[in-house]
């Protein structure tokens, strides 16, 4: 940085409302008292104290950033900055050169700050690694995705994962009095109001992001003042501030945490029968730009996962709906989509065909490819019949109530359970029609007339034989 740079930075030339109220020491850093109040892993330091190399997680506008500097400055460590959309391996290695020089030649520390780590390719964060497990520098990552996916394991064990939470709102509420105030850092010099009712929309707008609420004050109390003129007090409104927000940027990262986030507790509201969770949900990540088709096909899954028999419509209700949004698309399309997850929310629930396919699946791979009953098999050449194919097969619909005391499965797991229908919903009705067939083939709980019932043949047909 030359000397004009320097002057600049001083005098705050240019800078945005966010980077000139940044805390200028941990004591004036707002929130992260789970990091910083007293006996935190971030709590007393000091200069040339050491501290574990960071994984800085959290969302946007929580302070990540300013964290990193603050560590830096309190330590007396010097900071290298890197931006993982810009750097690449060469700069991560001139950087970590730089820093083994000042170890060497000063005993100085260096903290490598990472922005957006998550970005850095396998290949960018395995040249880390070293320099980090040799203590060259000390890592200070920021990502507001989960680390477990965008970290690789190796670097993520050499470091303290700390979660950041979206600042609360009286800490937004506060920082917002304290900008309109200051007359050296923040708009105190504009001459503003900022009454509670309006200062309450502008910490709506933030949703937790102080750097969101620092942009929409500044642009706020700007029209604000153009549109007092000459007066000496210019008042921020309501319409000063929804000019300024242009509608609030929701977060949702549709490859990311809170992507993964978001449709999850959609998905356990419908199971937990919701609907206003539900549709919130789903509205949530429409407003956000979330392809419906997305939704919708979540949506399919659910009716048949979690809803199955117990209500044997849903499973239409879901795929009506996909039909008829691309059919439609948006943003009528929000109709049906919203028609259809209330009624999953509210159907019975039964995942009863999701523990079939379970217990079916784990038998396949136990006991492997276990061969057909030859009764089974179609009888169809001489050859067939005369392996005995076909022979002893009894057609279903010649006897009463169209089965037969039979088991199909393979002679090795004659009698296993596969499908248990739950006592929800319709699947109650299909749970007293098994017990009824269970019964006729010899269940110790059914009764000999079920079984003799059951085993009368209607119209016998001694020529009939397996398809």
């Amino acid at each position: 940085m030359d000397l004009f740079a320097q002057s600049a930075k001083r005098r705050q030339v240019g800078q945005p409302l966010a980077e000139r109220m940044r805390p200028r020491s941990l004591g004036e850093l707002v929130g992260q008292t789970h990091l910083v109040g007293p006996g935190r892993i971030l709590s007393d330091l000091a200069p040339g104290r050491a501290i574990p190399s960071l994984i800085l997680w959290g969302p946007p506008g929580s302070g990540k950033t300013t964290l990193a500097r603050l560590l830096g400055e309190t330590l007396k460590a010097d900071l290298t900055s890197l931006s993982a959309v810009e750097a690449g391996v060469k700069d991560v290695r001139e950087a970590v050169a730089k820093a083994a020089t000042r170890r060497d030649q000063f005993s100085a520390r260096t903290l490598l700050f990472i922005d957006e780590i998550h970005r850095f390719s396998k290949t960018q964060q395995d040249a880390l690694l070293p320099h980090v497990e040799a203590g060259t520098v000390t890592l200070i990552g920021a990502t507001t995705e989960n680390p477990s996916f965008g970290v690789v394991a190796a670097l993520l064990s050499r470091c303290r994962v700390v979660r950041l939470e979206p600042l609360a709102d009286a800490e937004l509420a506060g920082l917002a009095a304290r900008a309109v105030e200051d007359r050296e850092r923040g708009l105190g010099a504009l001459d503003v109001a900022l009454d509670a009712e309006v200062a309450t929309q502008l910490v709506a707008a933030a949703a937790g992001d102080a750097r969101r609420l620092y942009s929409v004050l500044e642009v706020a109390a700007d029209l604000a003042r153009r549109a007092a003129g000459d007066a000496p007090r210019a008042q921020i409104t309501a319409e000063h501030v929804a000019e300024a927000a242009q509608g609030k940027t929701l977060l949702y990262d549709k490859a990311g945490d809170e992507h993964y986030g978001v449709i999850s507790v959609f998905i356990k509201s419908m199971r937990g029968s919701d609907p206003d969770a539900a549709v919130y949900w789903m509205t949530r990540m429409l407003e956000a730009g979330e392809d419906p088709r997305f939704v919708l096909r979540r949506m399919v899954i659910f009716a048949a996962e979690d809803v199955g028999n117990a209500d044997p419509q849903a499973l239409g209700v879901a795929v009506a709906a996909l039909h008829a949004v691309e059919l439609v698309g948006l943003p009528e399309g929000v109709l049906p989509m919203t028609q259809a997850v209330t009624y999953l929310a509210l159907a019975p629930k039964s995942n009863r065909a999701l523990t079939a396919y379970a217990a079916a699946r784990k038998l396949v791979r136990e006991h492997g490819a276990l061969p057909v009953p030859a009764r089974y098999r179609p009888g169809s050449t001489a050859l067939d019949r005369a392996h005995g194919h076909g022979q002893g097969y009894k057609y279903p619909h010649d006897f009463a109530g169209h089965y037969v005391p039979e088991d199909y499965l393979p002679d090795a797991l004659v009698g296993t359970r596969i499908y248990e229908p739950s006592d929800s919903g319709f699947e109650a009705e299909l749970g007293a029609r098994r017990a009824e067939i269970d019964a006729a083939k010899g269940d110790p709980a059914g009764s000999d007339a079920a079984r003799s019932d059951a085993a009368a043949p209607k119209k016998a047909d001694p020529k009939r034989s397996a398809p």
